[in-house]
Formats: structure tokens, C-alpha cells, sequence
């Protein structure tokens, strides 16, 4: 892709009014993220999303605070263990239909082109895979909820 295909697609992201949109072919991803009415980034798949604080409703938005980030607690890491990300912003399912079973479940032995999950985004259902070989240690999503960018999934323990 191009420098004026890159511009063709910031275009069309401004005539159709969208706030973000992401691209994968092959090698190649883009994100594109609107920031302002005015303003378009450009940011590499690879980088992390930070969660934004909202105020609450007593505050003003003009006189919020500067805060760091929401962070979880951390976890104990067992180094045998491996997490599959979320490669984009979307909703999670852990089967291909209500109605059929999980792709995993714990204790599942996954090599690293069995699917493991649906990430649906922008009404289209990716299938993701394991791309590492383990057993499934937990699912740390919950089916139907909202997942990140960069967000585990799943962890694995090395088989």
C-alpha cells in the first residue's frame, strides 16, 4: 500500500464519519484512528491502547484531573505460561454460534492454527488462532464481552 492509497483510505474514513478503522493484508496492517473532527492519526497495529478515565459527573470535563492510567492488579506470571492476544478491538466468543460448543475449553491441548476464539469487529467474525502449541491454563475473557487491543485471552501452559 501506498502513501496515496493510505490518503484514499483517510478520505473515505472522513466521508463516512468512522472513528477508527484497521486493515491486515498480509504483511501489511494499518490502524487508523480519528481523533478529533479535525484531526486523523495514523498508528502502527503494534501499539498499545491506554484506557482513558472518565470523569464522573460531579467533575467538569474542563477541570478533570490528570490520572495514570486504570491498571489491573498484577498477576503472579507462572513462566510456563504463555497468553494469546487479542490482535484487535472487538466483542469476544468463545464458540461459533450460540448454540455450538466452545472452540477450548481448560485443559484443551491447542496447537498453533487451531482456532480458539471469534473476535467480532465491525459486524465481521474473525476466527483467531492459538499460534503457540500448550494447554488451555485459563480463558480469561468472558463470553460476549468487549476485549482491547493487546488484551489476553487466553493463557497457556507450555505442553
Amino acid at each position: 500500500m501506498n502513501i496515496g492509497e493510505i490518503r484514499r483510505l483517510v478520505e473515505i474514513i472522513k466521508a463516512n464519519d468512522l472513528v477508527e478503522f484497521e486493515l491486515d493484508e498480509g504483511d501489511f496492517s494499518i490502524r487508523i484512528r480519528r481523533q478529533s473532527d479535525e484531526a486523523l492519526s495514523v498508528a502502527p497495529v503494534a501499539s498499545q491502547v491506554v484506557p482513558v478515565v472518565a470523569p464522573t459527573p460531579s467533575q467538569s470535563v474542563a477541570a478533570a484531573p490528570q490520572s495514570a492510567p486504570v491498571e489491573a492488579a498484577p498477576v503472579a506470571k507462572d513462566v510456563d505460561a504463555e497468553e494469546i492476544l487479542s490482535p484487535m478491538v472487538g466483542t469476544f466468543y468463545r464458540s461459533p454460534s450460540p448454540d455450538s460448543k466452545p472452540f477450548v475449553t481448560e485443559g484443551d491441548s491447542v496447537s498453533p492454527d487451531n482456532v480458539v476464539c471469534i473476535i467480532e469487529a465491525m459486524k465481521v467474525m474473525n476466527e483467531i488462532q492459538a499460534e503457540k502449541a500448550g494447554v488451555v491454563a485459563e480463558i480469561l475473557v468472558q463470553d460476549g464481552e468487549a476485549v482491547e487491543f493487546g488484551q489476553p485471552l487466553i493463557r497457556l501452559k507450555k505442553a
